[in-house]
């Protein structure tokens, strides 16, 4: 893979099931979707990235970022080889990537970026820990979809609410606020860097 010289990096993984999609779980992969959509990133199947990936260089605020966008083809839970291959072939850098995912922690329509620190039993979060050989010093985004009564494995294949859907999509509020930390992420690689 080729990259635009003196740009930022970011490689930006969004977990889901691709047989459940528009679900609680698959809210990574919506993301993703929505993060293409507005930023016209023509995606497709790549064997080397491990699923439907896509690629550009793109202005996040005032900053020109090389963007590379994944939605891994696993199942959520045994994804991590998938995502470990999509690093080794695009940034390398593990705190270049941001991994995208649910979170029953969060409230619904919250978004908690943080970096490093244990899967807190999130098992698609868990598989990627165990492919990058323990590494944990990866930007993540997790999405509250809240906790819902009964079977926690149920409430995450149920299907988002129109109101969650539209808030994380195209013109919704919250890709605005996932776009503002990938910028904040990118500004920090141009200061480490020294790069103008």
């Amino acid at each position: 893979m080729t990259v635009a010289s003196g740009l930022p990096q970011l490689l930006v993984v969004g977990l889901g099931n691709l047989p459940f999609p528009q679900t609680r779980h698959s809210i990574g992969h919506l993301i993703i979707d929505a993060l293409a959509a507005r930023f016209h990133i023509h995606m497709s199947t790549d064997r080397t990235m491990g699923g439907v990936t896509g690629r550009s260089k793109v202005t996040l605020g005032q900053t020109a970022v090389s963007l590379t966008l994944v939605k891994p083809k696993p199942l959520m839970n045994i994804t991590g080889p998938s995502v470990a291959g999509a690093l080794r072939n695009s940034v390398k850098a593990s705190d270049a990537m941001v991994v995208i995912h649910d979170s029953l922690s969060h409230k619904p329509k919250a978004l908690s970026p943080k970096i490093g620190g244990s899967a807190n039993g999130h098992n698609g979060v868990r598989s990627i820990i165990s492919a990058l050989g323990g590494e944990t010093h990866f930007h993540r985004f997790r999405i509250g979809i809240g906790r819902g009564p009964g079977d926690a494995a149920e409430y995450v294949l149920s299907k988002l609410s129109e109101e969650e859907k539209f808030y994380w999509n195209g013109d919704g509020i919250g890709l605005d606020l996932v776009c503002n930390e990938l910028e904040r992420i990118a500004r920090k690689q141009v200061e480490s860097q020294g790069t103008p």
